[in-house]
């Protein structure tokens, strides 16, 4: 199947679309709203409610957001309607479905990690987002949206972060190399419990129970300190035929795609200068192990406390 086609059929889509608007009438029916109610709430007709519960027109994604907050539908509901919906859009490009809630940087580097044959990533301040579990994401999210957002457009950003992990669970998936800056296991993100859940995940993937990851930390004094930039960098590597490799670097609202030959040689010579410097894994796994021990003791303190 060519790269970046959509592996869901017309008739699936069909199925998918017809199913979505029966999970959407079934949440209207339950908050005891009317066509003309809900639609209302997505600045509609009835009657154009009327052919989304029916399957019959192409859903806007944040129309159905919308109706969703709006029925109240729990996080199972939720987690039904995001994989019906991602179906639904899963037309042209897999990642279509990302549209309003990821800038276009990030949707070009989602689609570019999933052609990828290895990517080797640099982190300063959290854990990069490949790795990272659902409340470590929720916390990170959470922060960001600020109080402009609500729980369900949390949710909504972290079904895309999780999504974007799917590709480490397939056969095919890419080698994934993650070099930590040791800050990143003393920053407690969404408190002591978050944390020791995170780290837990980490030291389950750096104690190579997951084929073709590797997990390492830099320690605070490593030798030739300066060569660590004060950024994440990633770098991306092919092997279908077009580009071999680039490397990208994210600011606060752009990024920046590296493909001249000689600055990514640079930046891929700094990333084996970091992997060099960081601690082996069993000193990676011991690092792990001594913050776990820490955030566990932090959180039964805390709860005696209670």
């Amino acid at each position: 199947m060519p790269v970046g086609r959509s592996s869901v059929s017309a008739v699936g889509r069909e199925f998918a679309a017809r199913s979505l608007g029966d999970e959407l009438r079934k949440h209207r029916l339950n908050a005891h709203m009317s066509l003309v109610e809900a639609a209302d709430k997505i600045r509609g007709s009835s009657s154009k409610l009327s052919r989304l519960e029916r399957g019959e027109s192409p859903p806007k994604e944040k129309d159905v957001w919308d109706l969703v907050r709006h029925y109240r539908v729990d996080e199972a509901g939720q987690d039904e309607i995001h994989e019906l919906l991602s179906q639904v859009l899963a037309e042209h490009k897999g990642r279509r479905r990302y549209s309003d809630l990821t800038p276009g940087f990030l949707r070009r580097l989602i689609t570019l990690e999933a052609e990828a044959a290895r990517i080797t990533v640099y982190e300063t301040h959290v854990v990069p987002g490949l790795l990272q579990t659902r409340r470590y994401s929720q916390a990170l999210v959470a922060l960001a949206v600020g109080e402009q957002g609500d729980q369900v457009e949390v949710d909504r950003y972290v079904r895309v972060r999780r999504d974007r992990q799917a590709l480490l669970s397939k056969p095919e998936r890419p080698e994934l190399i993650a070099i930590l800056d040791e800050s990143v296991l003393y920053r407690p993100v969404g408190g002591f419990a978050v944390m020791c859940e995170q780290l837990k995940w980490l030291r389950e993937i750096a104690g190579e129970n997951m084929p073709r990851a590797n997990v390492r930390v830099l320690r605070y004094d490593h030798e030739n300190v300066g060569i660590a930039p004060s950024f994440p960098l990633t770098h991306l590597t092919f092997a279908d035929g077009g580009p071999s490799e680039l490397v990208y670097l994210e600011q606060m609202e752009s990024a920046d795609y590296v493909t001249t030959a000689g600055p990514v040689q640079r930046y891929r010579s700094v990333l084996d200068q970091l992997m060099d410097q960081a601690v082996s894994l069993e000193e990676t796994l011991a690092l792990l192990d001594e913050r776990i021990a820490h955030y566990e003791k932090r959180l039964a303190e805390s709860d005696a406390e209670l």
